[in-house]
């Protein structure tokens, strides 16, 4: 089977910032490979380097690196023949002239953490340098016990690991890196954790190392959030900075955090609600300023009965967003932010979809469940790359709200992607990808036609028109896209991975 390409001519659309242009889009696919088996393979897309194209593949414990050129045509596959068995993790970062791999491994009682440097052909540069050690036993350990975040700009990485002491608070051992994985800063602090039913989550970091979470607690045992704090560590220091947040007694649903590196501010957004287990009422948001060291504008947002009409599907008004969960923020750069959200449920039986169960109850698979979320032992939280797969369960991800908010905390314009999708046991096909290419935020995902799915993307302007693109009619040439699992390796081009005749593929997308 050869390479194939398609070319998608688009009419002209009007940006609110930049002149009228005319464009394309150009969808190249890779080869599937044999030994790509989607059942045994699990893989990662590492970025661009140089003019490669990088993708991490793990199938049955043989690890190797599939090296693609620009027009995905496959130029070798490198095994990774320095990585020990029992690789519990590994986590990469592309730069343009070379890539971070940092891995953990199990080996007899300790977990082990290394970090190597490879160049744009895979070859190892330097020596592996071990970062941390940590004792488990000579048990199996399921799951990773590191962690690694890096910031927008590339030129800091964190790795770090939380224990738990017998006062119940939180240890961290943190280790800051450079690009070239020079030691910047490790440090050992303490965070309390003595309240009931308290977790971390939206573990970020700024471009001069500012290490940023939220610790929250929720209200009874599958309650919305009642309580929530911003913590900081700085770069140089040992010590947390802890900001509790003025819920004046509303409870907080979900949170998310979004750095402006440019104007040193954390963007923070949450659905809220009234009550406990009420329902969605409107959005909480507003900003840490870095500078100033507290928080600006920081408000209750109602959501309109209109803008409820827009959302509800066949729920009542009260009822609108109560499916809907918060995806993405993009920070503008007039000091707005926008929002995206979709709407998602699960059907199980004659089971009723309870958004409270799904978030916070201790039985079933949430992923925001106490002790999970904060817990370095979770199946959940440290794997971002984890496919929901469970048996007598449909997914269903459907409508994508697109919120965009001014300076002022007020509500400029909303729209609507509207899309219905559903699976048995497996939601590896559903939901979306959104790349921003700066004059337009793109929306890509399957739609549903005819038992089988259409490439769809969807473009929304920064003036929120929204515009159907020409449909991929991927499938017609038995291509299956995992739009979520994609990756933005450059400023207009995705790489999405793909099944084709059961065989793990990728498709390139050049805006």
């Amino acid at each position: 089977m050869k390479m194939k390409t398609i070319v998608l001519s688009l009419g002209v659309i009007a940006f609110t910032f930049c002149a009228t242009s005319a464009w394309s889009q150009q969808v190249t696919y890779s080869m599937p490979q044999r030994n790509d088996d989607y059942r045994n393979t699990s893989v990662e897309i590492i970025g661009k380097v140089e003019n490669n194209i990088l993708v991490y593949k793990n199938n049955r414990g043989d690890n190797t690196i599939s090296i693609y050129d620009e027009n995905m045509r496959l130029v070798k596959n490198v095994p990774l023949q320095f990585l020990p068995d029992r690789v519990l993790n590994v986590d990469f970062a592309a730069y343009p002239d070379h890539f971070q791999m940092i891995y953990q491994f199990q080996h007899k009682a300790y977990v082990y953490c290394y970090g190597v440097l490879m160049d744009q052909d895979a070859n190892v540069v330097g020596q592996p340098l071990l970062i941390d050690s940590s004792r488990v036993g000579f048990g199996n350990v399921r799951a990773k016990i590191y962690s690694v975040i890096h910031s927008d700009n590339g030129q800091r990485v964190l790795i770090y690991k939380i224990n738990q002491d017998n006062d119940y608070n939180n240890v961290f051992y943190t280790f800051l890196f450079d690009p070239q994985l020079n030691l910047v800063n490790n440090s050992r602090l303490t965070l309390s954790m003595r309240e009931n039913r308290s977790f971390l989550s939206n573990f970020l970091l700024s471009n001069d190392g500012h290490f940023a979470f939220v610790r929250v607690a929720r209200a009874g045992a599958n309650g919305n959030l009642s309580n929530a704090a911003l913590v900081i560590k700085p770069p140089m220091t040992d010590s947390f900075m802890v900001h509790p947040l003025n819920l004046q007694g509303k409870y907080l649903d979900e949170m998310k955090l979004k750095l402006d590196n440019m104007n040193n501010k954390i963007f923070i957004a949450s659905f809220y609600t009234l009550q406990r287990r009420g329902s969605i009422a409107g959005l909480y948001a507003g900003e840490y300023n870095w500078n100033g060291g507290a928080f600006d504008d920081l408000k209750f947002i109602p959501f309109s009965d209109n803008l409820k009409m827009d959302a509800k599907d066949n729920s009542s008004l009260n009822n609108a967003f109560n499916n809907f969960f918060i995806r993405q923020l993009v920070v503008r750069g007039d000091g707005g932010f926008l929002l995206t959200a979709e709407s998602y449920y699960t059907t199980q039986g004659n089971q009723p979809w309870n958004r409270w169960n799904y978030m916070y109850s201790p039985w079933g698979f949430s992923p925001y469940y106490y002790p999970y979320y904060y817990s370095p032992f979770s199946p959940f939280y440290y794997n971002p790359f984890y496919w929901n797969n469970y048996q007598g369960t449909q997914y269903h991800y459907n409508d994508v709200a697109i919120l965009s908010y001014g300076a002022d905390g007020k509500l400029e314009w909303s729209n609507f992607i509207r899309k219905q999708q559903s699976d048995d046991n497996s939601d590896a096909f559903l939901s979306y990808r959104m790349v921003n290419i700066a004059s337009a935020l793109q929306f890509i995902y399957n739609e549903p036609f005819r038992r089988s799915y259409l490439i769809t993307v969807m473009s929304v302007t920064p003036d929120g028109k929204l515009t159907k693109l020409p449909t991929l009619r991927g499938l017609d040439q038995g291509y299956q896209w995992m739009p979520r699992y994609g990756k933005q390796i450059s400023s207009r081009q995705v790489v999405i991975p793909c099944i084709y005749r059961n065989s793990v593929c990728f498709a390139k997308i050049d805006f």
